[in-house]
């Protein structure tokens, strides 16, 4: 049977050659993933943080790019209306200037004198003008309309029932929607009287014919 020595306790087993501090234990160090760890986490959240940069950056020059696109075109537009208009004004008043050769061609017409060389000339001249975009206007018992006819003469007619161009003195000429020169008409109005005149006509021509006819003798 073993004594216990009082005072002194039982130490555990130290390996040969090793120190007593080697047989206390020793705490865990971090490992080398552990340690890189961190690191890595605000290297990344460096790399996300410049790519949110990136995209806003690249979302601003592309608004950009379709602010300029769309200026660009509308650009393109602007100009194109501006040459078309410009080239409509300039053949609108050559053809202006040429009125007045036109109407000589069409008094000498009426008067038997285009004839000849001077014939081929001015149908010439007139198929041109054809082709540029001007067209006559203006005929005898059309409605009179102030926005395309001019009035140079007045009277009245029994046989109109409204304002009536009645002759045309000189046609009017337009290209395309603009007028270049209204039609100057001679207008007729309904003879004052003439419609209430009629009226009553009508009125009792419609009291016989519900009354079966005028009575017979």
């Amino acid at each position: 049977m073993t004594e216990e020595t009082p005072g002194f306790e039982e130490k555990p087993d130290v390996p040969s050659g090793a120190t007593p501090d080697d047989a206390e234990p020793q705490a865990a160090s971090p490992s080398p993933e552990e340690a890189a760890a961190p690191a890595g986490d605000a290297r990344t959240a460096g790399l996300v943080a410049q790519l949110d940069q990136v995209r806003t950056a690249l979302n601003e020059r592309t608004a950009d790019l379709q602010r300029l696109q769309a200026e660009f075109q509308n650009y393109r537009r602007r100009v194109e209306r501006d040459r078309i208009t410009v080239k409509e004004i300039a053949i609108a008043n050559l053809l202006t200037e040429l009125l007045p050769v036109l109407d000589d061609i069409g008094r000498a017409r009426e008067h038997g004198e285009l004839v000849g060389g001077f014939k081929s000339v001015a149908e010439s001249l007139e198929t041109v003008a054809a082709k540029m975009g001007l067209q006559q206007f203006g005929k005898e018992g059309e409605p009179f309309d102030p926005t395309i006819h001019e009035a140079l003469m007045h009277s009245y007619a029994p046989d109109v029932t409204e304002t009536t161009c009645v002759a045309i003195l000189q046609p009017g000429y337009r290209f395309g929607e603009r007028t270049i020169r209204p039609a100057r008409v001679a207008v007729a109005e309904p003879q004052p009287g003439a419609q209430t005149v009629k009226a009553e006509e009508t009125t009792e021509a419609g009291d016989d014919k519900e009354s079966g006819g005028p009575d017979e003798g």
